[in-house]
């Protein structure tokens, strides 16, 4: 029987996406009782890729993969496409977030995590100093229930309320916005569209400072973009996009929009008894918007630092989760950073990118390090291979072509 709303949980989590599901799935698995609330019924807007290490260290179902992409190609203002094979005979899975989401709840659910649905508004501190948390449950936003945790969870997008109201910094998040639209997909491939191969588009035309993508999810299709220049013309571009490829009669299933923040927070917890994941946190990977793999890694990891600090009853340990994500990810953040701040300032350079990834070595680095989420170490004259060459790009010294 479901506890009232007035009663101690050991831990809320605070929304019900990649990030927030995972943690909650992941602590009530510990011993903990825990709280998941979620609005139901957002979707985020999403390409909807997952690398096989995701599919691995989540026990992700078959059933889910919607679509197995067996190739990228990487399409400049020139629209001269470079096509980039999955290496050794691998494959990207594609996940409708509609229905990835979903089964991420129900599993924690299944395990134990009280499941509510309603809009986070607040935290208030009892008498004693426990949290207490308000929201309006969905269907009825006049009205404020609450709730009371010993261990408050953010994992409530790049906007994070909780990051806002308990975390330093974390009003101050920088992001793109991106927008979305899922159609139904063609009946036919054609030299424009392949159902197994995702197309990344590097044209200021449809993004002046990000990117846009055609992805291909079964029987329906992801065409998004995104930018941080608050006059594009989001809707505008996609519409553009539709029409470049042929897309522009296509049946629309559904349209999305939020914002994707561009840099991991420098504090994730108060210090006491509040933490972020996921997008709240900043996750998300820079140059290419990657962020359903790292949300669910930081949400693991947070999970680690929330029990040990209720087992111990030391604060202290909620700051290693940070520590923890970017000893193992922070170089490829860092990489990828500076990637977007070189390559995606002009159409020019867009052109010079584009042109490097014909080339084997980039290729094989990319999928080696996508595929396996980390850097990849070995080969290091592939890697003295390729510096060579942005550098040979960056001078003009290498032409696209």
């Amino acid at each position: 029987m479901t506890a009232p709303l007035a009663e101690l949980y050991d831990i809320a989590v605070i929304g019900g996406g990649p990030s927030g599901a995972t943690a909650a799935h992941d602590l009530v698995c510990m011993g903990w009782r825990v709280l998941l609330l979620d609005r139901e019924g957002r979707i985020k807007p999403c390409g909807g890729a997952i690398p096989p290490r995701l599919i691995r260290d989540f026990d992700i179902p078959d059933h889910l993969i919607c679509a197995r992409i067996t190739s990228a190609r990487m399409v400049p203002p020139s629209d001269k496409g470079v096509d980039m094979p999955v290496s050794d005979g691998g494959y990207v899975g594609m996940v409708d977030r509609e229905v990835f989401d979903e089964y991420l709840r129900a599993r924690a659910a299944s395990a134990g995590v009280d499941r509510r649905a309603g809009t986070f508004s607040r935290i208030s501190r009892d008498a004693d100093g426990t949290a207490r948390l308000h929201f309006a449950p969905k269907g009825d936003k006049s009205t404020e229930a609450s709730f009371r945790a010993r261990m408050v969870v953010g994992a409530d997008g790049a906007l994070s309320q909780v990051a806002k109201q308990a975390i330093r910094g974390g009003d101050r998040m920088p992001y793109v916005f991106a927008y979305h639209e899922i159609i139904k997909a063609p009946a036919q491939e054609s030299a424009r569209y392949d159902s197994r191969r995702c197309d990344v588009i590097y044209d200021g035309r449809y993004s002046p400072d990000f990117y846009s993508w055609v992805f291909p999810h079964g029987d329906k299709v992801s065409i998004g973009t995104g930018s941080a220049n608050k006059g594009f013309g989001l809707k505008e571009s996609i519409a553009d996009l539709r029409k470049e490829f042929g897309f522009d009669t296509a049946e629309t299933i559904r349209k999305e929009g939020a914002p994707i923040p561009l840099k991991p927070l420098k504090k994730w917890d108060n210090g006491r008894d509040v933490i972020v994941t996921g997008d709240a946190a900043g996750v998300v990977a820079p140059a290419s918007g990657e962020g359903i793999y790292y949300a669910m890694a930081s949400a693991r990891m947070v999970a680690d630092s929330v029990d040990a600090t209720l087992r111990t009853g030391e604060a202290r340990h909620l700051a290693t989760a940070r520590k923890t994500f970017m000893k193992a990810h922070g170089k490829v953040f860092l990489v990828l950073g500076l990637l977007q701040w070189i390559w995606y300032r002009s159409d020019r350079m867009r052109e010079n990118f584009v042109s490097l990834c014909k080339d084997k070595d980039v290729q094989k680095l990319t999928w080696q390090s996508y595929m396996n989420k980390e850097m990849v170490r070995r080969e290091p004259l592939a890697h003295i291979r390729v510096m060579f060459k942005d550098i040979g790009s960056l001078l003009g010294l290498v032409k696209p072509g």
